[in-house]
């Protein structure tokens, strides 16, 4: 395995270096063979896939895992389409900012560089193995990706994929580097080896984050969870209200940025309440519901169960949600900072002031006014395909697209200046 990895990760160190100087045209010609090889090959992908879906079944892995594992025509359409509208998007790499000039006579600025080499390991969601060398790729970087075992058959055959599409564009096919094993040695070997690798990406479950945050000895772009709140503010619109909760818990379960805790004021909890809950119960969310909830939605004749304490801390990626009735924004504020993930949380409110004041209190990646928390998304953000959301607060957060996997260097032009 030492060997293994020493050859591929000195190798993707190698290309990064020419990526770090391809020009905007080279790395879209990449992004169109990528695009097109994509869409000519779906059936070869899907075959690969129900390979990793059958292995997954005969596990007994949850439907929500199955969710995440699954891609059908819709879902390589659109993994397909994130790779297009990336050759739309300017490339950061080169861009120079904030000239200014210095009563020495020098001009100082910066310029936008890529990181270098980035490592990505993630968990069942194969559509990242295309996602991230794309976005990699654009922004001037090499990247080594690890995918989980489960969908080891599907991240191979896309691999493939990416090798083919950088070989068309005349870069070097090791710019990319997809793992060819499932020894779990190789994430020890990504996060402990800062001489190949810039920085590291975790994308799974809170378990992976955490041992990858806590071991690494390379930079770690993460997000452990994704506790997404809604608030509903005595002030908000009903039919407005409604629809955003109905879709931030409904659209899909399984995302990271899918709604898990309802807050709601006092005031409008006996209207509203009954209104998103026999919505809830006819799409089959389990609800767990606080002291004041709970005779609400009992009252209407909803099904409904007592939350307890860990509910309101909870990702569940499932069919179910926790509901709490809340006096005001205040305690709604102070409930998302206490309990939630710094991930995403939306207000639903008509008055301009509250809504200011809750973009402010509120510490997240992502703070929205009366629109569904599923908007958290690199290519709703038309960042096009993203690597992650980071929950993090030095260098990127939120989430992370092109411009996130640069930073910047000073530079400075001069005229045969000394200083004095």
């Amino acid at each position: 395995m030492k060997e293994y990895w020493n050859q591929l990760a000195s190798g993707t160190k190698k290309a990064a270096s020419h990526i770090a100087l391809a020009n905007s045209g080279q790395k879209n010609r990449f992004l169109e063979h990528l695009y097109e090889t994509i869409l000519n090959h779906k059936a070869d992908i899907i075959a690969e896939n129900e390979k990793d879906l059958a292995n997954a079944a005969s596990q007994n892995f949850d439907e929500a895992f199955l969710d995440r594992l699954r891609l059908n025509d819709a879902r390589i359409t659109d993994m397909a389409n994130g790779v297009k509208e990336m050759i739309l998007l300017p490339d950061p790499v080169g861009e120079m900012s904030d000239i200014k000039i210095r009563p020495s006579g020098i001009k100082v600025g910066k310029m936008r560089v890529p990181l270098g080499v980035i490592a990505i390991i993630y968990e069942s969601r194969p559509n990242v193995t295309i996602d991230a060398a794309a976005l990699c790729v654009k922004s001037g970087n090499g990247a080594i990706l690890r995918g989980g075992s489960e969908a080891f058959h599907t991240n191979q055959y896309l691999g493939s994929l990416l090798k083919e599409a950088l070989t068309a564009a005349e870069l070097p096919e090791e710019a990319v580097g997809v793992i060819n094993t499932t020894d779990r040695s190789m994430v020890d070997y990504m996060i402990g080896s800062p001489e190949y690798i810039d920085v590291v990406i975790p994308r799974g479950g809170k378990s992976l984050v955490e041992r990858i945050n806590n071991n690494a000895t390379v930079p770690v772009i993460k997000h452990l969870d994704g506790i997404c709140h809604t608030y509903i503010d005595d002030a908000a619109d009903m039919e407005k209200a409604v629809a955003v909760a109905d879709n931030a818990k409904t659209q899909r379960y399984a995302p990271c940025n899918a709604l898990e805790t309802l807050l709601v004021h006092e005031s409008i909890a006996p209207v509203f309440l009954p209104k998103i809950g026999a919505i809830y119960a006819e799409k089959g969310v389990e609800m767990r519901a606080c002291e004041k909830t709970l005779p609400l939605l009992k009252s209407a004749g909803i099904n409904a169960i007592s939350a307890t304490e860990e509910d309101w801390s909870a990702e569940y990626l499932a069919p179910i949600i926790a509901i709490k009735i809340v006096r005001d924004m205040m305690e709604a504020t102070e409930h998302i900072n206490h309990y939630g993930s710094h991930h995403t949380d939306v207000i639903l409110t008509e008055n301009h002031s509250r809504a200011m004041y809750f973009l402010q209190a509120v510490d997240s990646a992502c703070v929205m006014i009366n629109a569904s928390s599923r908007f958290c998304d690199g290519f709703e953000f038309g960042l096009g395909a993203e690597i992650g959301i980071s929950t993090d607060k030095l260098h990127v957060r939120g989430p992370v697209g092109l411009e996130g996997l640069t930073s910047q260097k000073y530079i400075v032009f001069g005229n045969g200046e000394g200083r004095k």
